[in-house]
């Protein structure tokens, strides 16, 4: 079986497959990315642990903070002390729900996501702003917005004056 097809074949299970929980499995939330295919993990008393990604989802899926998964406990691991089962996406959680198979601590932190409407006028909104461009034939950073990628780092400015001094 070619590589593309494997990918093909998980992607359509996890997004499309019935979920149903199995003895030794639970629900946990994922709280951080730590790097390397494992994650830090809430379940439902609110311990954090790790929990690690098999390779049939590594290259294939991608979770993000705020999803759920379906796990099962690792008897073996210290540190890492459960391994990814199933991932799950809204109609799998209102199936689960509706099931009453749902933990009723996420019930309450369940993140609410944008609805389209709001996200398209927000992105139209920055998409109509122009920058301002200045027709100054000086290099200037005035006219240049702030990176909110980057983290709030101080600015040194080097005067030329000072350099030329010899």
């Amino acid at each position: 079986m070619s590589e593309a097809t494997k990918r093909k074949i998980v992607t359509q299970e996890v997004v499309h497959g019935n979920v149903a929980l199995q003895k030794g499995q639970y629900i946990v939330k994922v709280v951080e990315s730590k790097g390397n295919n494992l994650f830090s993990v809430e379940e439902e008393t609110s311990h954090v642990t790790l929990c690690s990604m098999p390779p049939k989802f590594r290259k294939n899926v991608w979770i993000k903070r705020g999803d759920f998964l379906i796990v099962e406990s690792i008897k073996e691991g210290k540190k890492v002390t459960c391994e990814m089962v199933h991932i799950l996406y809204p109609p799998q959680i209102q199936d689960l729900k509706s099931d009453h198979l749902w933990p009723a601590r996420f019930n309450e932190s369940e993140v609410t996501k944008p609805s389209d409407d709001v996200t398209k006028k927000s992105f139209t909104k920055y998409r109509s702003t122009k920058p301002v461009v200045s027709d100054d034939s000086e290099d200037s950073d005035d006219s240049l917005e702030e990176n909110v990628n980057q983290r709030n780092r101080p600015v040194v400015y080097l005067s030329e004056t000072d350099s030329e001094s010899d």
